[in-house]
């Protein structure tokens, strides 16, 4: 018996209520379990317990063993004063010793369905998937839709912290972080932290006072990345575009007194339409089509609009090439539907619901939760495992959600906290 799972039972009341007594042998009556309290203090709140003929009104205090309480020492902590009930597992301690005490102890042991805490401990020793793995299918449909809707909302509210730590950073400029954002999106995984640092390098302002010019935009964000640094006569291409970009790149450097960045830039075991000076020639392509990026998203009315604005093909000399020293067959470099669902996903929709949750507007956050049932599911790992199992993952509104829970719940065994793991222990208990 842990105390989590002990809390878990309390707070479902999953337990012969039938002839309840202290262990000093006063009737007990639960009339309201109380609130499960997360932070400091006892664990329940607001309770309304009738113990012999007086009916009280405080807070629960759960323990594995009665002498936890010592142990713990809330015999000196105020805010236990206010206790009417202490709840255990196991009373480890002599009647005698209780009654000294104005404290009543109600023990549990013995009335706890045992199907209950077998399939607690399976759930908890389970090495799959997901812990429930052979029970998900048990699961009605209308317990995953209300907790897909939470899991999401969980999602972009922890999403919501990180978007917050950036306008921290910048005075709550939101053009500017949404920015930063962006270009750590379209670094990928792999040049993500150095795709931001590059953002960060460039001041949104300085970009717009080049964004008619496609070649000046192209030399910032390459040359600040590190990839101008070559020597020009060491490109065997005839084409002069990179030796433009490295003069371009020089005068504005010294302009604006920018600082190249120090990360590293990768390649290796990248596909060539993934490579770095694709992904910031396609990032320069959006900045000199879409002056106030951010702003144009929170007025947009469709998500139609907005992935037509993400929808950029990268300047000439890139149809021909991945990097600038090796020619290639024509291809042209068009950011594609995949990235551009990925840019909502991970960019769009979180700094929007971000935007809502400051503004205290919820047309804002309404609208990033309707773009993500529009745009389509993430296909990964984690939503192959769980489509295996028969879930459904139509769109990034379910995709998002099952990544949650399989990174905050299912990884971490936190199945009492989970609805599905509730569910799966309910229905257990329900059929004991």
């Amino acid at each position: 018996m842990t105390e989590r799972l002990l809390q878990f039972i309390w707070q479902f009341q999953y337990f012969n209520k039938g002839e309840l007594a202290t262990t000093t042998g006063e009737s007990v009556q639960v009339l309201f379990a109380g609130q499960y309290n997360t932070n400091q203090g006892p664990d329940f709140s607001d309770a309304k317990i009738k113990i012999g003929k007086t009916t009280w009104a405080g807070t629960v205090e759960l323990h594995t063993k009665t002498s936890d309480w010592k142990k713990h020492k809330h015999q000196s902590d105020r805010n236990y004063d206010n206790v009417i009930l202490h709840v255990v597992w196991e009373s480890d301690t002599k009647p005698d010793e209780v009654s000294k005490t104005s404290l009543p102890v109600l023990e549990l042991s013995g009335r706890v369905s045992k199907i209950l805490l077998q399939r607690y401990e399976e759930l908890m020793n389970a090495d799959s998937f997901i812990p429930c793995e052979k029970s998900i299918s048990t699961v009605k449909d209308i317990t995953w839709k209300s907790w897909k809707d939470r899991l999401l909302a969980e999602r972009l509210l922890r999403k919501a912290k990180a978007v917050d730590t950036y306008l921290q950073q910048n005075n709550y400029h939101w053009e500017e972080t949404f920015w930063w954002l962006l270009a750590r999106n379209f670094g990928m995984k792999v040049n993500a932290d150095a795709f931001e640092a590059i953002a960060k390098s460039i001041p949104v302002n300085v970009l717009a006072k080049h964004k008619s010019q496609i070649h000046q935009l192209e030399a910032l964000l390459l040359g600040q990345a590190g990839l101008l640094e070559g020597n020009p006569d060491s490109y065997r291409d005839a084409d002069e575009y990179p030796k433009l970009l490295q003069r371009e790149y020089k005068f504005l450097k010294e302009k604006y007194k920018l600082k190249p960045i120090h990360q590293p830039i990768h390649f290796l075991r990248m596909r060539p339409g993934n490579f770095p000076t694709i992904r910031l020639a396609q990032l320069a392509m959006l900045i000199q089509n879409s002056a106030h990026l951010f702003s144009k998203i929170k007025d947009a009315g469709d998500l139609k609009e907005v992935k037509v604005w993400f929808d950029v093909t990268a300047n000439d000399f890139w149809h021909y090439h991945y990097k600038f020293d090796e020619a290639s067959s024509y291809k042209k470099k068009t950011l594609g539907a995949v990235m551009i669902d990925n840019i909502i996903i991970n960019t769009v929709a979180p700094v929007l619901f971000t935007y809502g949750n400051y503004q205290d507007e919820n047309k804002y956050k309404d609208k990033a939760l309707k773009w993500l049932e529009k745009t389509a599911a993430e296909s990964n790992s984690i939503t192959k495992g769980f489509q295996k199992l028969g879930i459904e993952n139509k769109t990034a509104f379910d995709s998002q959600g099952l990544i949650e829970l399989k990174n905050e719940y299912c990884g971490k065994k936190r199945c009492l906290e989970c609805g599905v793991g509730n569910a799966i222990l309910k229905s257990r208990n329900d059929n004991k």
